[in-house]
C-alpha cells in the first residue's frame, strides 16, 4: 500500500522524511488512532522536537501519512481500473482493492479515517472532519477524472462524473466501515453487492471512442 515509486537518486533529506514515515506506520500498525508523536520519535531513535521540526505537529505528521497511503491507494485502484477485462469486473476489482487495502491495514485506516478516536492528550486531539475529509475528496476527484476520461456520458458529462466519482468514494467508505466493523458478511459478497448497486447506468454508457473504456 505504500511502495514508493523510484524516480531518481533520493536526496538525504528526502530520505530522512521517508524513515521517519516508515517509523510512523510501524507506530500506528500497532497503536491505530492512538498513535503518539512521543511513540513514532521512540520508534525512529529522535526526539520529539526534531520530529517537530520534520513535520511541525501531529497535523502535519497526519497529512504526510495520509497523502504516503493515498498516493499508492490511488496509483492501486487507477491499475484496478485500466485491467483488461469487461467493465463489470473491472469495478469490482476497484471495490476489491478498496476493501483489500482497508481489511490488511485496519489500524492504518482507523488512523487515516478516524483520528478522533485518538485519547485526548497534551498533543491535541483530531477532529475527524477536518483531516479525513479533505482525503475523500481528493479520491473522489481523482475517481471522477477516470470516469470522465473512459465514459463518455453526454452533455454534462463533466459535471456527472464527478458526482458519481464522490458518490462512490462515499459509497465504498460508508459500506467499508460498516464492514470493517461488523463483518457481516465476506469481502467477496461485499463488493459483490456494491456491485450490483452501482450496475444500473454505468452499465448501458458507451466508452469514448479511442480510449481504453472503462
Amino acid at each position: 500500500m505504500n511502495t514508493r515509486q523510484q524516480s531518481g537518486p533520493e536526496a538525504p533529506a528526502e530520505r530522512r522524511r521517508r524513515q521517519l514515515l516508515e517509523a510512523a506506520d510501524r507506530v500506528v500498525l500497532r497503536e491505530g488512532p492512538g498513535a503518539s508523536m512521543n511513540a513514532i520519535a521512540a520508534e525512529a531513535g529522535i526526539t520529539k522536537p526534531i520530529l517537530y521540526r520534520h513535520f511541525g505537529d501531529k497535523g502535519g505528521l497526519y497529512a504526510a501519512l495520509a497523502k504516503r497511503h493515498t498516493d499508492a491507494l490511488l496509483r492501486a485502484l487507477r491499475d484496478a481500473l485500466d485491467a483488461p477485462a469487461d467493465r463489470r469486473r473491472r469495478v469490482e476489482s476497484t471495490l476489491e482493492t478498496y476493501l483489500l487495502a482497508v481489511e490488511s491495514r485496519p489500524q492504518v485506516y482507523r488512523f487515516l479515517m478516524h483520528p478522533a478516536e485518538s485519547p485526548p492528550s497534551s498533543e491535541g486531539g483530531f477532529d475527524v472532519g477536518v483531516h479525513s475529509v479533505p482525503l475523500l475528496r481528493r479520491l473522489g476527484e481523482e475517481l471522477a477524472e477516470v470516469i470522465e476520461d473512459r465514459i463518455d456520458l453526454g452533455p454534462g458529462g463533466a459535471q456527472l462524473a464527478r458526482v458519481w466519482g464522490h458518490g462512490i468514494v462515499g459509497m465504498m467508505h460508508a459500506a467499508g466501515d460498516w464492514w470493517l466493523g461488523e463483518r457481516p458478511c465476506s469481502r467477496a459478497e461485499l463488493v459483490r453487492g456494491l456491485t450490483d448497486l452501482l450496475w444500473g447506468r454505468l452499465a448501458e454508457a458507451d466508452d469514448r471512442e479511442g480510449g481504453p473504456g472503462f
